[in-house]
């Protein structure tokens, strides 16, 4: 027989019921549209074509809109997640430490991984291979090449390094020139506008380098690395930190387990190249932090 106590904790129960998947998709109502954003290590069509096939698969997943924006630089991803508009982001290890530096509400929760396991990446000195250059030190008075101001592997681990060699790039070299892109890096070097370039560069197999060269845009064989750097963390994706954790939760279980779910896509980005993303932490990027408040004091001592 059902008393009024059982009659309302059916109601409950029912109502319960309701509300849990409506909950689960309260968060479609506030964001329609996600929108994701990576750095520009290569030109905007080769962005486009590596990653609209992520994008439409965390379409998929998530169930709702996801927009692909291709950042003009780095600063622009970490305006765009400082300012909320960008919801997920890749980035580079010192973009991303830039974007926590400056107020920037995100948290990292995927990070590349190499074929090995291993979870990091070096900053590498390029010159042409017939150029007699052999060590850094050979370059006094030429033109240097970076990437961006806020480039791990194409800026802030290249001047501590050349500090580390007491070298101060402004006054040794010739000239320094920010080029926006490690592609464009790569490019300058080969039209003689730089004489050395910073770059990324994983092993052999896999480096910025080698990517251009599957793409026709440039033999490997035409240059050599004189310095290359100490291992530096691998690049993550953050997403902003005050979103639904059903959001965030359904874009970490996407993106953790794209190889399986959808490999195409997820090699159509790394080309077979890398390993799978895995989990990570903002603590895994304190190193990072350091090295840019690093770079700043470098910056600093210049100007006074």
């Amino acid at each position: 027989m059902l008393t009024r106590r059982h009659t309302l904790m059916l109601a409950a129960g029912f109502a319960g019921a309701l509300a849990a998947p409506a909950l689960a998709h309260d968060w479609k109502a506030k964001y329609p549209e996600i929108v994701f954003a990576i750095i520009p290590a290569e030109n905007a069509s080769g962005v486009t074509e590596r990653y609209t096939p992520f994008v439409n698969y965390l379409a998929k997943e998530l169930g709702t809109k996801v927009t692909l924006r291709i950042a003009n630089d780095y600063a622009a991803i970490i305006e765009g997640q400082r300012a909320g508009n960008i919801h997920i982001a890749s980035y580079g290890p010192s973009s991303f430490a830039r974007a926590r530096m400056t107020g920037a509400k995100i948290d990292a929760f995927a990070i590349e991984t190499n074929l090995d396991g291993t979870k990091g990446y070096h900053s590498v000195f390029y010159v042409k291979k017939d150029s007699p250059y052999q060590k850094v030190e050979d370059l006094k008075g030429k033109n240097l090449g970076l990437v961006d101001p806020n480039s791990t592997s194409g800026n802030n681990v290249p001047r501590f390094a050349l500090n580390q060699m007491k070298i101060e790039p402004e006054s040794f070299f010739g000239k320094v020139v920010y080029t926006g892109s490690h592609e464009n890096a790569i490019i300058a070097l080969q039209q003689g506008t730089v004489d050395m370039v910073a770059n990324w560069w994983n092993d052999e197999q896999e480096s910025n380098l080698q990517r251009m060269a599957r793409k026709n845009m440039a033999k490997a064989e035409d240059f050599r690395i004189i310095f290359k750097s100490e291992q530096i963390v691998n690049s993550p994706m953050a997403y902003l930190s005050d979103m639904p954790e059903q959001l965030k939760t359904a874009i970490r279980d996407a993106v953790l387990n794209i190889t399986t779910k959808d490999k195409a896509a997820f090699d159509k980005i790394y080309e077979g190249k890398q390993g799978p993303l895995v989990a990570v932490d903002n603590k895994a990027y304190d190193p990072i932090i350091e090295l840019n408040k690093f770079v700043d004091e470098l910056r600093k001592k210049k100007s006074s």
